[in-house]
């Protein structure tokens, strides 16, 4: 494709995921605890790696379901640093665990959903930057994002963090302006 935002490279998973996922609004609460944990695993390391370990992360943490890992303890701990399919780091582990019972404190209080998708003002923020350059690694809205879920109990959820994880669920357009993929994007955030 062309124009396709130039960090995906030519790997077909990384571009599948630019293409079908990255930036597209997402709003389930289940699926964008899934994506901040991942997010949080990746400090340190490429998305890519992460990506390419996805299936046996979720195999790995109950499909993440908040619900059992929230109940989860140091027998769990020791079966995940056990498990090569996963990035065995017992901070990370340990920090999946207790933001599954931040996530359900945040759930039944007012919805995971609305309270992360607030930093935003409700829609998406639409950059449509012209080059990776222009690509900021934190802002405003992901420094007070980070504040709030860390306030909450969440760990590994930085600005940098939390940025990244604003592109991947969409409440940030950053697909680069001549990138097929904005408009798209673009077009499914709009007001129903």
């Amino acid at each position: 494709m062309d124009g396709r935002c130039s960090w995906c490279g030519t790997d077909p998973l990384y571009v599948a995921y630019h293409d079908e996922e990255w930036g597209v609004p997402e709003h389930d609460p289940r699926a964008l605890w899934e994506k901040l944990v991942l997010d949080g695993f990746q400090a340190g390391l490429s998305w890519i790696t992460i990506l390419r370990k996805r299936d046996t992360f979720r195999a790995a943490f109950a499909r993440f379901d908040p619900e059992v890992v929230a109940g989860w303890g140091e027998a769990e701990v020791l079966r995940l640093l056990a498990d090569p399919g996963i990035v065995r780091h017992r901070g990370k582990i340990e920090a999946t665990i207790a933001g599954a019972r931040a996530f359900l404190k945040v759930e039944a209080r007012e919805g995971f959903s609305p309270f992360l998708w607030q930093f935003v003002g409700g829609q998406p923020l639409q950059n449509r930057p012209t080059s990776m350059a222009a690509v900021p690694t934190e802002t405003a809205e992901s420094r007070a994002m980070s504040k709030a879920l860390k306030a909450e109990g969440f760990k590994f959820c930085g600005p940098t963090i939390t940025y990244a994880f604003m592109q991947a669920t969409g409440m940030v357009n950053d697909h680069l302006a001549g990138c097929p993929c904005g408009a798209g994007v673009a077009a499914q955030a709009a007001p129903r």
